[in-house]
């Protein structure tokens, strides 16, 4: 009698592999760090050869970068999550768009990710890029397009929407994001008082004069 051979993969099946090597990969390069974690390692992790991983990735570091993809695209905050934030108070819609960001950061795999670009930045200035993109920018674009429609509406006097958003998450979110990823978070309600402090301080260089 011929032995049965298993069949090609299906295309599920091969997805599903590829998915689960860049989140074993992900996960390798959070615990060690680039120059420990080992090619060998990951296959073994995921019972796959060093020449099945080669095949897709040329090297260590072409693995790194799609497994920083992937962890950046699953830390991502969805559209309709931003959308949510938006009310009928600017300024408490403000404080909402900030809190998002902050609170992602300080989640256990978002503090895993800003630490390994931060560790990495000096080898890989795109995976910087690439977290801009994925992660920050739908964030930007959204308050962008706030920020122009209550100039719009005679509210604020912006000239400059999209610049205007970035000074906004660098300004109200940067410094406690610097605090969360140094490893000295500051408490809640410390968080609470400077959002506001900084939102009231944005929105007072904001609004039109006289």
């Amino acid at each position: 009698m011929n032995p049965v051979r298993a069949g090609r993969p299906t295309r599920e099946q091969a997805e599903a592999r590829q998915a689960q090597l860049l989140e074993r990969a992900f996960d390798h390069f959070l615990e060690k760090g680039f120059d420990h974690a080992t090619i060998e390692a990951i296959a073994a992790d995921v019972n796959m050869t060093k020449r099945t991983v080669y095949a897709r990735y040329p090297d260590k570091a072409a693995l790194f970068r799609a497994a920083v993809r992937r962890g950046i695209e699953r830390y991502a905050i969805s559209r309709e999550r931003i959308t949510a934030t938006r009310g009928g108070d600017l300024e408490q819609t403000l404080i909402a768009i900030a809190m998002l960001r902050i609170e992602l950061t300080a989640t256990a795999e978002g503090l895993r990710l800003q630490r390994i670009i931060n560790t990495e930045s000096y080898r890989f200035p795109d995976t910087f890029n690439t977290f801009y993109t994925i992660a920050a920018r739908p964030t930007v674009e959204f308050l962008a397009d706030l920020l122009a429609e209550e100039t719009a509406a005679g509210r604020l006097a912006i000239d400059a929407p999209l610049m205007a958003a970035n000074v906004f998450m660098a300004m109200v979110v940067g410094g406690p994001v610097r605090f969360i990823t140094s490893g000295n978070p500051l408490a809640p309600e410390d968080v609470d008082k400077r959002v506001a402090f900084a939102v009231r301080l944005f929105l007072q260089g904001a609004r039109p004069r006289g």
